[in-house]
């Protein structure tokens, strides 16, 4: 005969939940497991976790995971929050079952010696350093559980790496340039020209709409408004103007892109596939080195 589970425990799908009322404070979540013995353990532990934070104030220990967790679900609005998942995902082997208090510079060293074995520049493991500089602050600042407490006494310094291994930047001549966007179709040479001339990011070219267009007599131009969602740091609005755009570059094609319809996505051109396009052009031309970012001169 089975021995009788605790008070506070149910099954459901083969999982242990618990549910159970607390010095006034409800526990209603899973214990990720289909053993008793352990289920009744990890609610012994957060009922504890309970007592201690109530009644002496003692902070509950919680794992990066769970931080992580919740500053994706907060930032789902954000342009950026793919690169902070990737960030996240590479970082979860390291420090994901630690507690935050134990997340330092000390516990990414594993983390940053693999990167760099890697090849990566120290550009790019500085923007998974500011990822998890940003998690401790806030639960050191502003996240706060149901008694008060924030989830870490205080953010440890994480210092990010120096750029000393920074490519420098290497301007295109004319006749590298001329070379690059001649390899292109006609209707990518056309957005690339625009965009050199423009400085505007990869997704706002490619969903440039005529409809956007508007003259301004008085400098005898017309600008492009490009509305807020179109844009990366989702600002109200940007505006473009088209006075360096050469003759021939933007041309009424009869649809609602300025640059005609592309094949792989209608009346509009793909911003990935855009780049991939101009990557393998750039890989077929001779050129001293590899292009600035985003292709701009």
């Amino acid at each position: 005969m089975g021995r009788n589970r605790s008070s506070g425990l149910r099954k459901r799908g083969g999982i242990w939940h618990i549910d159970k009322q607390v010095l006034g404070h409800r526990i209603h979540e899973s214990t990720g497991t289909s053993e008793l013995k352990t289920a009744e353990l990890m609610l012994a532990r957060r009922v504890e976790q309970i007592r201690q934070a109530s009644v002496f104030g003692i902070r509950p220990v919680r794992i990066f995971r769970e931080a992580a967790t919740r500053f994706l679900e907060e930032n789902t609005h954000l342009a950026t929050i793919r690169t902070y998942a990737f960030h996240l995902k590479e970082l979860d082997p390291y420090i994901g079952d630690l507690p935050l208090y134990q997340v330092h510079m000390g516990t990414l060293q594993a983390y940053i010696d693999r990167r760099k074995k890697e090849g990566r520049k120290n550009k790019t493991v500085n923007g998974t350093l500011a990822t998890v500089r940003r998690i401790l602050n806030l639960s050191a600042r502003l996240w706060r559980d149901e008694h008060g407490l924030t989830w870490l006494e205080s953010a440890p310094l994480i210092q990010l790496l120096p750029l000393h291994d920074a490519r420098r930047p290497y301007p295109l001549s004319w006749e590298e340039q001329h070379r690059l966007i001649k390899a292109l179709p006609d209707h990518l040479s056309r957005m690339c020209l625009f965009k050199v001339n423009t400085g505007c990011r990869d997704g706002e070219v490619c969903s440039l709409r005529w409809d956007w267009e508007i003259d301004v007599p008085e400098l005898g131009t017309s600008v492009f408004l490009i509305p807020g969602e179109k844009v990366k740091n989702r600002e109200a609005l940007r505006a473009w103007r088209l006075e360096a755009v050469p003759d021939g570059c933007l041309q009424p094609w009869g649809c609602k892109h300025p640059f005609g319809a592309s094949p792989l996505r209608g009346s509009s051109q793909n911003a990935g596939a855009f780049c991939r396009t101009v990557a393998r052009s750039r890989r077929t031309q001779p050129v001293k080195r590899k292009t600035p970012p985003q292709g701009r001169r």
